[in-house]
């Protein structure tokens, strides 16, 4: 298979707006796709090599990448350099300097996908003394048989900037479709990537052993989970007659969430973007190590930092200095960490997400040694809305966010993937005023001016709607942000910067700069009112108005721990809004 077909499907689905289009030749490409390549086709689609757990990246910087360009060009890296200036993309900077190069390459080749996919595997693993020299060479060996077009998306994918706009489920969607028999069979592929997080291997199966393959799929030890996700109320009356009248109520540590993947000696943790975090918590391994008697086991905790004095909890932002490369044995003296153990997704064999609550807990219960630094999360199973909401201030008082209900009903099973009733989060009321944070996605920025110039004034913000999987807009915000944050701003959001509005992002305001939806951060306000401009909730409360956050404040919380997806729901905007409404009545 030729790579120039991948080429000119990215170039099709680079310039439209329509998901429906950009499903259209997604298709396209799959069904062109030979069933040895389709696993590849679609890592590549995704910007990647292998899913995400493995933790292999190309890894090319911007300047290897203009190395790269000069010698497959015969342009020199000044020249380069002042072009990505004005293109702000190396992709179409690479297509400008190879459409011109000074030498032509000898017994030229058409590139192939698997030649690409496997020079790309060389450079990926590339390591010790030379290895930025000899991914030079593949680079500029790729770019010197490639065509402009084929160039641009080479150098985009290699230093991780292909942008598309493609979301996973619109790779689901696209399968389905191309191999599937049509967008019903999306629901089981759906269900295998949920339990695999491997869109290629899902992709494979499909097309080697159809839907049946699908079927088959099962939860497996090193393939993390994509973990279940919660609605939000903020009442104990509300929670409970969404639950059925009874529920479970656990403490919501301030923590990072974590998945344990226990084989015997070898612990394998993975945070809620399912990236192996193990480097980062050896310490946590070797606490699940010393108290998880099975053998095997898909485990799920709040990994929460605690003061090594007192053994109080310290909040979450504390926990974030073990999100480091270096200095870990320092980081875990001065930032040492407990474990609350909250779910049970497979042990010795059996695959528990198909189980319902109360029998998830069970296994837990009895899997578990508990010990200072590794408890079960403290609960209580109640009918009572009083109960609920002394149980709720006994959680804030011991430090925790508040509480996660969950039903205890047969249809209590694990939906990996899934936000659902069956899970709620209660944290704090909502007194006519926003109390509460909520971690918004940026998409857009606007340009500073004043003391601000040269960086962004304002940043567009956006909550998650699922049901269609879009960001909607909710608010621009400008304060909270310190000189630092301000002079970082423009440096972190680059490699999310993009020349038009993303497909996802559904907002009638025009930013000066648009941005991938990545990028999560904590924000609080002075209340949610009803908006004629932002798209949040756009004709669920008022026709023609959505629900926009005013008076907005970035809290100085950065969120890389949550994937844009995770973010606070349309639906969660609407429910604080109505809580809010009811309070002010009252």
């Amino acid at each position: 298979m030729r790579y120039s077909l991948i080429a000119d499907a990215y170039e099709k689905i680079e310039a439209t707006t329509k998901r429906l289009e950009m499903t259209d030749y997604l298709v396209d490409l799959l069904k062109k796709t030979p069933k040895e390549l389709i696993d590849k086709v679609v890592y590549l689609t995704q910007g990647k090599l292998y899913p995400d757990f493995m933790g292999i990246e190309i890894g090319v910087a911007e300047k290897l990448a203009i190395r790269a360009i000069a010698r497959a060009s015969g342009h020199s890296e000044t020249e380069i350099e002042e072009d990505l200036k004005r293109t702000g993309d190396i992709g179409e900077t690479t297509q400008n300097f190879v459409a011109k190069k000074k030498q032509v390459t000898l017994f030229q080749q058409p590139l192939t996908v698997q030649k690409v996919y496997e020079t790309f595997e060389k450079m990926a693993k590339a390591s010790g003394e030379g290895a930025m020299d000899l991914k030079t060479s593949l680079l500029a060996g790729l770019l010197a048989n490639a065509t402009p077009k084929e160039a641009k998306y080479i150098t985009r994918t290699v230093t991780g900037k292909l942008r598309l706009g493609i979301a996973d489920m619109t790779v689901l969607d696209a399968l389905a479709i191309a191999y599937g028999g049509g967008k019903e069979a999306r629901e089981f592929l759906e269900r295998a990537y949920n339990i695999s997080s491997d869109l290629g291997r899902v992709a494979k199966v499909l097309v080697e052993e159809g839907l049946e393959g699908i079927k088959k799929f099962k939860v497996m030890i090193g393939e993390p989970i994509r973990p279940m996700l919660a609605e939000r109320l903020s009442s104990p009356q509300e929670i409970l007659e969404k639950l059925g009248g009874k529920c479970v109520a656990e403490f919501k540590y301030d923590g990072e969430r974590i998945q344990a993947h226990i084989d015997n000696e070898k612990i394998t943790l993975f945070s809620r973007r399912l990236e192996n975090i193990t480097s980062q918590y050896p310490d946590a391994a070797e606490l699940l190590k010393k108290h998880v008697k099975a053998k095997q086991a898909i485990l799920e905790a709040e990994c929460v930092a605690i003061d090594p004095e007192t053994g109080e909890m310290r909040p979450f932002q504390e926990l974030m200095h073990r999100r480091r490369k270096y200095g870990i044995q320092k980081a875990i003296e001065e930032y040492p960490v407990s474990l609350f153990m909250f779910d049970a997704l497979y042990i010795d064999g059996k695959d528990l997400t198909v189980e319902p609550y109360p029998i998830r807990r069970e296994f837990l219960e009895k899997t578990i040694i508990e010990g200072e630094r590794v408890r079960i999360a403290e609960y209580i199973i109640t009918d009572n809305p009083e109960e609920l909401e002394r149980f709720f201030l006994l959680a804030i008082e011991n430090g925790c966010e508040g509480l996660i209900c969950k039903s205890i009903g047969k249809d209590s099973i694990y939906r990996a993937g899934a936000r659902g009733w069956l899970w709620i989060k209660y944290k704090r009321d909502y007194k006519g005023e926003m109390t509460d944070t909520v971690d918004l996605v940026i998409v857009g920025a606007f340009h500073g001016k004043g003391r601000r110039a040269g960086t962004y004034g304002a940043l567009l913000l956006a909550a998650y709607d699922p049901e269609t999987d879009t960001f909607k807009t909710v608010c621009k915000c400008g304060s909270g942000f310190t000189d630092e944050d301000l002079a970082n701003l423009p440096k972190m959001l680059e490699p999310h910067r993009i020349p038009h509005k993303h497909p996802r992002v559904i907002s009638n305001l025009e930013a000066d700069v648009w941005f991938e939806p990545k990028k999560v951060i904590e924000v609080i306000g002075a209340e949610i009112t009803i908006s004629p401009i932002h798209t949040c909730a756009k004709d669920k409360i008022r026709k023609g108005a959505g629900l926009a956050i005013r008076f907005p404040r970035f809290t100085g919380n950065y969120r890389p721990d949550k994937a844009a997806e995770d973010a606070t729901t349309e639906k969660e905007i609407i429910e604080m809004y109505r809580s809010q409404l009811k309070v002010s009545t009252e």
